[in-house]
């Protein structure tokens, strides 16, 4: 009894001992997005607080995707644009969209440092806590206690949404489900896709023997339906071939060159046509600014870690970074086999064995990008989903509060063995239409769900929608129109489904948020 007594007295005085951090508004996760909305916030005269689960803030805009993605630069403006116009000082230009992610970093600290806003990393969390429809507070694993009036989910993944019970979804819909064409599995992938036939068999012609290394098994499923299909997740890296500025690659300690047996067949068989591959065909080399580089997928075997991501959404920290650590041992055996490997021809070995990670970036993670790409994981289902009609016919909202300007952008979701050969499916990459606008409704969650939570980043949209929205830029403008959101409910004493949107729309147009596409002239850069 004495030591039950005891144990509930060290419980008691645990709990007693627990941070709770109050702010009018909350924002989870540090992305490009949530500076912008807490910052904002900040601005407007409420007290903000931004909780990051790692280490860093920008996300992707810091952490390698330095060739930023948007379409037209014409479409971005409040806080997102001066971000860009703050990077082009740095380079001595108007406005900079080609970023060393340290710079971007740091230009993200400036932000929350001189609206004062205190940052917490390491915040994962645990549990949501709601009376009604109002979240209350929100708890980390590490016992802190978060406390607002509004909330905003700025995570690539959803975690607050999908704890305060919010409707989502992970995967692709049906093209029926919302009269679209290019959703669900796709009857033709004619990009990213492998030029010449490659047996798919380990023993070549024999369908008996098994698949090799990197290709999932099944049939992909019928073109049109809807799977649970993730398009594919990458690091995008920061490598160099300055000498003084080089550090090594190395290669993971579980690296078996088998796993490669498609890339080495891939690149006989180009290499039987006459046209043997270069470095550039097996991954895009981006040029960054002092030497560096922006790599992204290129091409049917790339970076792009096709079909390991289907957990992701919906998995636990623990299981996330099973996850992360499975695509740095993909990319980097990726890296060493096509520098070491006597399968890949000598020109290309010494091409690759060139480069090298950076020294002065990344600097605490060794080189290696602190953030994994995370392109697509939960996404709401509010009272308006924006979808492939919103890109193909720039619907008009009444309640647009911002603009997006990039094709309707799919990485390859599946690779499978068809007819013989090895294939890949999901890539999809249609544009020639204008920047269309973003419905309000689309970043809130249904009125019967919750009240004071905005979801600027896994917003309610489609799979083919979301892949023309979801670029950095305008997951800053979105971060901005949230907290001017969040702010006008509190002021109002309204739930955020009851924000007068006019009164919202003036508010932003002030701040120099873009809302309406006039045929504006795309940002030009000096």
């Amino acid at each position: 009894m004495r030591v039950l007594l005891f144990l509930l007295c060290l419980l008691a005085g645990s709990l007693h001992a627990a941070e709770v951090i109050e702010a009018d508004i909350c924002v989870y996760g540090g992305t490009a997005g949530g500076v912008a909305a807490a910052v904002e916030a900040a601005r407007l005269g409420k007290t903000a607080v931004l909780a990051e689960f790692g280490n860093h803030l920008g996300g992707m805009s810091s952490g390698g995707l330095s060739q930023t993605d948007i379409g037209n630069k014409g479409a971005i403006g409040g806080i997102s644009h001066e971000f860009y116009q703050r990077m082009g000082r740095h380079y001595g230009k108007d406005e900079q969209w080609q970023l060393e992610p340290s710079v971007a970093e740091k230009i993200f600290f400036d932000l929350v440092n001189e609206t004062k806003v205190p940052v917490y990393f390491q915040q994962r969390l645990a549990s949501v806590k709601k009376d009604g429809l109002r979240i209350m507070e929100i708890t980390m694993e590490n016992g802190k206690v978060y406390r607002a009036k509004m909330f905003i989910d700025a995570t690539y993944e959803g975690d607050l949404m999908a704890k305060a019970g919010v409707s989502y979804t992970v995967g692709r819909e049906a093209n029926s489900q919302y009269g679209e064409t290019l959703n669900g599995i796709r009857p033709h992938t004619p990009k990213h896709q492998f030029k010449v036939p490659v047996d798919p068999y380990k023993k070549p012609g024999d369908s008996a023997s098994g698949l090799i290394a990197m290709i999932q098994s099944g049939d992909g499923g019928i073109p049109g339906q809807d799977d649970h299909a993730v398009q594919a997740y990458n690091f995008r890296m920061c490598i160099t071939q300055n000498p003084e500025n080089k550090r090594p690659i190395d290669p993971p300690a579980n690296y078996d060159p088998a796993r490669y047996e498609l890339l080495a067949r891939y690149i006989d068989a180009l290499s039987a046509t006459g046209a043997p591959p270069k470095l550039g065909d097996l991954m895009h080399i981006q040029p960054m600014p002092n030497g560096k580089t922006d790599i992204n997928n290129n091409g049917a075997f790339s970076t792009d870690f096709i079909g390991a991501n289907y957990a992701y959404p919906d998995a636990n920290y623990a299981e996330r970074a099973k996850i992360w650590q499975s695509h740095e041992d993909y990319t980097r055996g990726f890296f060493h086999f096509l520098a070491t490997s006597p399968r890949v021809p000598e020109y290309l070995r010494k091409e690759m064995q060139s480069w090298g990670l950076t020294k002065d970036e990344f600097c605490d993670t060794g080189g290696w990008p602190h953030q994994l790409y995370v392109r697509e994981a939960r996404r709401m289902i509010s009272d308006y989903v924006m979808t492939e009609n919103n890109c193909r016919k720039s619907l008009k909202l009444p309640d647009a509060i911002g603009l997006a300007a990039y094709n309707m952008d799919s990485h390859n979701c599946q690779r499978l063995a068809k007819n013989g050969h090895a294939e890949n499916e999901g890539d999809t990459q249609i544009g020639g239409f204008p920047p269309y606008p973003i419905a309000y409704r689309s970043i809130i969650p249904k009125a019967a769900e919750c009240e004071n939570l905005l979801v600027p980043i896994c917003l309610s949209a489609t799979h083919i929608a979301y892949g023309s929205i979801r670029m950095e830029p305008v997951f800053m403008v979105l971060g901005h129109s949230s907290a001017a959101a969040a702010c006008q409910a509190i002021d109002d004493k309204v739930a955020l489904q009851k924000v007068d949107i006019k009164k919202l729309q003036t508010q932003l147009l002030a701040e120099k948020q873009i809302l309406e596409w006039k045929g504006n002239p795309p940002k030009k850069t000096k």
